[in-house]
């Protein structure tokens, strides 16, 4: 009878043994399996629980300053305590200092001494323990009027050695009695397996959420730069990825038609986001004067004020010729005489204050330019002045007439082509950047949002079919935001209602696609997005029954 019993105990321990196997195992399929560090936590420190049959259980994190403990998770099953981790409810537990205001170690505490010489402490009952300060859970006891009795801590270190947080579990039981008792050697086994495999994953977790912070951060790096070159192209880079998100998720929301099998995941939402962010990157290297264009005449001056000196000297050279003409008549000219001579004068400088004019209000970009302006440019070129050295001039050079009669905007056909490229090197960028699978979209959402419905757009001339969803809802959020920013060098603010009229005009010229639009517009995705960033005075009244391109 006694071999037999012995045989049944060898087999409930090996029983007990593959058990705890099986849980370890499963605990690491889980632990490579999530990202939600909270959850992970949890996943931890419930497998802790289980695999030892602890009544209790502490998981400690390590304070930024690596000074402290934070108890992160706390669980009791007696007292139905559970605090920290997905709970929702934070820990009322003080921190457990990690060193003395002398800066000596503290291994005074059960779990600082855990962390700080990286020993496992297993403790059959801690009201007979000397070595460590047990006031704290005494005074625990006290409160709940509970007891306290084995403890076992092991510190939890990743591959550098460097501490990452401390497990402690209270009370094991006997899993067929309920009985207290001590956590046995292979207990301890256990756990320190199960610690070096959690901390392993906990860092791995951090590892992520550090390089995603850091990937972040160059994003905004490259804004940043982007910005002190141009403000008003760092705060496009800010709105695009904000406008391109709400007809994402417009579009996601539908539920008939041609988007009605459009989703997008999480992490698809984080990656539109990423490209949204990064879609103008390849401005940083456009030169300023570009970007910064104010006027058609501006480079790094608006050089209308050269021109309007070269009316100055037509005007002054116009007075000389009537003067000198007053002089020739002499004292015999009689009045008719003088009266013609000013009323030349008159017409003359009335024709070269119209020429001014003309030229300023050229220099102003605009969505189109007339073709009697341009043709009034035309002629004033013809027009001839004297230069500094006497030399005989015309009024405006080459350079200056191709830039005032720029028919829409302030750039000429040169640096529209400087300002394309742009979109060239954004793709070559973020090509060249080795991304992982969940971001591997980013180039083509980035790249595509200067091309069109047609096939008429740049760099690639891509059609319509040829473009992904998140890059065709990336075009309308450019072209949108473009056209309702109010801090553009060149023109002022279109209202909501203009903007519209315009981005129906795109729709009907088969720029933008036509069912996107149409999300845009009957799920008035364009009014969240003015009421955040759109100047109250631009807000007017929408009748979307007027909207080019659109059907209500």
């Amino acid at each position: 009878m006694g071999m037999q019993a012995d045989h049944a105990q060898d087999r409930a321990i090996a029983d007990d043994i593959a058990l705890r196997l099986e849980k370890l195992t499963e605990l690491s399929v889980a632990l490579s399996a999530t990202r939600d560090i909270p959850h992970l936590l949890d996943s931890i420190l419930r497998a802790a629980k289980g695999i030892t049959h602890a009544d209790g259980g502490t998981l400690y994190g390590v304070t930024p300053d690596g000074r402290h403990l934070s108890f992160d998770i706390y669980l009791n099953d007696t007292l139905e305590i559970y605090q920290g981790g997905k709970s929702g409810r934070a820990t009322d537990i003080a921190p457990i200092p990690l060193f003395h205001e002398d800066g000596t170690p503290n291994v005074d505490a059960v779990a600082a001494y855990a962390a700080n010489t990286r020993k496992s402490v297993n403790v059959a009952d801690v009201y007979h323990a000397g070595q460590f300060n047990f006031s704290g859970m005494r005074r625990f006891d006290e409160q709940f009027n509970y007891h306290s009795q084995s403890f076992l801590t092991v510190s939890m270190q990743d591959h550098d050695g460097e501490l990452v947080g401390v497990l402690q579990l209270v009370n094991a039981r006997d899993p067929v009695t309920g009985e207290l008792r001590p956590f046995s050697e292979t207990d301890q086994r256990f756990i320190e397996a199960l610690a070096s495999q959690a901390a392993m994953a906990i860092t791995n977790q951090q590892l992520i959420v550090r390089l995603e912070t850091l990937f972040e951060s160059l994003i905004k790096l490259i804004n940043i730069g982007i910005d002190e070159k141009s403000a008003h192209t760092g705060r496009h880079c800010e709105h695009v990825p904000e406008l391109a998100m709400l007809l994402a998720d417009a579009a996601h929301a539908v539920q008939e038609g041609p988007l009605a099998s459009f989703s997008m995941t999480e992490p698809e939402r984080r990656e539109l986001w990423t490209a949204g962010l990064l879609h103008d990157c390849g401005k940083i290297a456009t030169p300023v004067h570009v970007v910064e264009k104010a006027t058609k005449l501006e480079t790094i001056f608006d050089r209308v004020h050269m021109i309007d000196t070269r009316f100055e000297v037509l005007k002054r050279d116009a007075e000389i010729r009537m003067l000198r003409a007053r002089l020739a008549l002499g004292a015999g000219a009689d009045a008719a005489q003088l009266e013609a001579l000013e009323q030349t004068f008159r017409e003359e400088t009335a024709a070269l204050e119209s020429d001014r004019a003309a030229v300023r209000k050229a220099n102003i970009g605009g969505e189109r330019m007339s073709p009697e302006l341009q043709e009034h440019i035309a002629r004033i070129s013809l027009r001839q002045w004297s230069g500094p050295d006497g030399s005989s001039q015309p009024l405006l050079n080459a350079d200056e007439v191709t830039n005032l009669q720029v028919r829409a905007g302030t750039l000429n056909e040169e640096e529209r082509q400087i300002i394309n490229n742009h979109i060239s090197l954004t793709i070559k960028m973020l090509e060249a950047l080795p991304w992982p699978k969940h971001l591997r979209n980013v180039p083509e959402f980035a790249g595509g949002h200067h091309e069109r419905m047609d096939g008429m757009g740049y760099p690639k001339g891509l059609r319509g079919d040829q473009m992904s969803i998140q890059a065709r809802v990336m075009a309308i959020a450019d072209i949108f935001e473009a056209l309702t920013a109010n801090d553009r060098p060149y023109r002022s603010a279109n209202t909501l209602s203009e903007a519209l009229q315009i981005l129906g005009g795109f729709r009907q010229r088969n720029h933008i696609d036509p069912d996107l639009f149409d999300v845009f517009v009957r799920s008035k995705v364009y009014l969240p997005y003015a009421q955040r960033f759109m100047r109250p005075a631009q807000i007017d009244e929408v009748d979307e029954s007027k909207i080019p391109g659109y059907t209500p």
